[in-house]
């Protein structure tokens, strides 16, 4: 049910997951934009519904995987969830890149870690 019809559509849709996950202990799949359905800026509302269901418990969703900031809602929901160890997708799909002066870039070298 799209949040702009039913105010509690998303909230609903929570505990719905909650309790698949925990009592029946099953996947579920939902539908990314069914959610913002005649809303504008859809996109932001999407993102922020796929972290907020996987957090619930959602395991897939239905979406479009061209919508770089809904993307970046699954992402930082793995992070937060524990799913991204050490952060190691995040960091190397938003890390910016080295600027070309960078001492010790040319040849690959690393900076070595305190001990």
């Amino acid at each position: 049910m799209p949040i702009g019809a039913m105010g509690t559509a998303g909230k609903q849709v929570f505990a719905l997951l909650h309790r698949l996950k925990t009592e029946l202990k099953v996947n579920t799949t939902c539908g990314a934009s069914n959610v913002s359905f005649g809303l504008p800026n859809r996109h932001a509302m999407n993102a922020h519904f796929l972290a907020m269901a996987a957090a619930a418990g959602m395991t897939s969703a239905i979406m479009n995987p061209l919508h770089e900031e809904e993307l970046a809602g699954i992402r930082a929901s793995d992070v937060l969830l524990a799913k991204d160890a050490n952060c190691l997708n995040w960091i190397k799909k938003y890390r910016e890149p080295a600027p070309e002066g960078d001492a010790g870039s040319a040849r690959g070298e690393r900076r070595r870690r305190r001990a």
